[in-house]
């Protein structure tokens, strides 16, 4: 049987050719190749526009580098979405075993590339493939825009019911030295770098001693997407009798997406958690929001679109937006009945005097596309939306327990008033998230 280094480096096995691979790309033999991990789901437009977001980065700020995505779940849909727009960018499927082992093909791209790239997700996504790649080929790991929040959640020492960010930041701050786990301590130790897409998760790891080189607040890469479907957009815009610059887009959320029922997996204790808090906390929450789309549409007359950030959310926008409306209101309101891509959204987005939404990722695509946006964040929604604090969206963020419906129309008031200073506004953040975006990029190209 062969040892591990024998494994790796002998007998012509296709990880066999990483060390020489790599050194190939050092020397500049050829153009440097990235790996990047991420497409971890399909059902929600932000998973799906992290990936087109960071390849946009990539191309504008790298273009010499050579991408491979290897994506969690992918359907054909946002695979379409990537090739048409990306149409370079390899794919490669695969798995790795208990052994740590890829499947061939995936061994084939552990062997050409130079790096791991993890893209934007909670808590490290497939933080174990990061391990197993670097403990197999020996190269570097980076990773893009992620959350690594202690404290929310269902499990052993998590708060199901979370918090505000201000609570969540107290706590994951007094947490002892050796709280985080050992696997994660090992990757991120060894990372080249570690971009936090928010300050709370920034500041824990610092706590927790981490020793990666560069550890550092990095926008979510949903931020870089800049793919839009016109063609869709206007149509769709027509058919439903939206004018540009004269509606809003709502977005709902549950406190926790039920899973379980969006991929027909069997129900665990866990959802019973999850089930009661949505079930408690859905109609308060989202009768603020009904409160502000009544405020709205009475001071404006202007339209409202209901519609979706996750495929669930098509049923639920019509259930706890649209059909309490009052009749004079509603007649006003219109219901996306189907999902769609972030290309799509984008599109719509752009062309909206606001967006606002429970969700933490629609609000990102708004403001990549120039308009305003307002994140109303529920308490279980992990610490990411400490983001928009960092990145200079403070007056657009609101702890949906400490807000209400006339706060929330009063800012959209102020986006109604004057749309040239709210939109000066937009382009005043992107200015300093694409700061950031270089310096992520540069970390990037200074691993190779």
């Amino acid at each position: 049987m062969k040892t591990r280094r024998e494994w790796l480096t002998g007998g012509g096995s296709l990880l066999g050719a990483a060390a020489s691979a790599f050194a190939s790309q050092k020397r500049g033999g050829r153009r440097p190749r990235i790996l990047l991990r991420g497409s971890w789901q399909s059902v929600n437009i932000g998973d799906i526009g992290h990936t087109p977001g960071a390849l946009s980065l990539l191309n504008k700020h790298f273009p010499d580098a050579e991408v491979t995505l290897w994506p969690g779940r992918l359907d054909q849909a946002s695979r379409n979405l990537l090739t048409q727009n990306y149409p370079d960018l390899k794919i490669v499927e695969g798995a790795v075993g208990t052994d740590g082992r890829p499947t061939p093909e995936l061994a084939r791209a552990w062997a050409e590339t130079g790096l791991y790239l993890s893209g934007s997700g909670s808590g490290f996504p497939a933080s174990a493939h990061a391990v197993a790649f670097h403990k197999a080929t020996g190269k570097p790991v980076g990773v893009f825009g992620v959350s690594t929040d202690p404290i929310s959640g269902i499990g052993e020492g998590r708060e199901p019911e979370g918090g505000t960010l201000r609570e969540l930041r107290t706590k994951a701050l007094r947490l002892p030295p050796g709280h985080l786990p050992a696997d994660l301590r090992y990757i991120i130790d060894r990372a080249a770098f570690f971009f936090c897409r928010d300050t709370i998760s920034r500041d824990y790891l610092r706590a927790q001693k981490i020793r990666t080189p560069i550890l550092e607040f990095g926008p979510d890469t949903q931020l870089g997407m800049h793919i839009r479907d016109d063609a869709k957009g206007l149509a769709y815009l027509k058919v439903s009798g939206l004018e540009e610059g004269r509606f809003i887009c709502v977005i709902p959320r549950l406190r926790y997406t039920p899973y379980y029922r969006i991929y027909g997996t069997a129900r665990t204790p866990a959802d019973d958690i999850r089930d009661a808090i949505n079930s408690r906390t859905t109609e308060a929450d989202h009768a603020k929001l009904r409160e502000m789309i009544i405020s709205y549409v009475k001071n404006t007359g202007n339209r409202v679109l209901a519609c979706p950030e996750m495929t669930y959310q098509v049923e639920l926008a019509k259930a706890v937006l649209v059909d309490p409306l009052p009749d004079a209101i509603r007649k006003n309101v219109v219901w996306r009945d189907s999902f769609w891509l972030p290309d799509e959204a984008a599109s719509i987005y752009a062309r909206a005097q606001a967006v606002i939404s429970v969700e933490c990722h629609s609000p990102l695509i708004a403001l990549c596309n120039g308009t305003p946006a307002m994140y109303v964040r529920q308490p279980t929604d992990t610490c990411k939306g400490q983001m928009y604090r960092d990145f200079g969206a403070e007056r657009w963020i609101f702890e949906i327990e400490e807000t209400g419906g006339d706060e929330l129309w009063s800012r959209v008031a102020e986006i109604v008033k004057d749309p040239p200073k709210a939109r000066a506004r937009v382009r005043s953040i992107l200015s300093g998230i694409e700061d950031r975006q270089k310096r992520m990029v540069a970390a990037v190209r200074a691993a190779f």
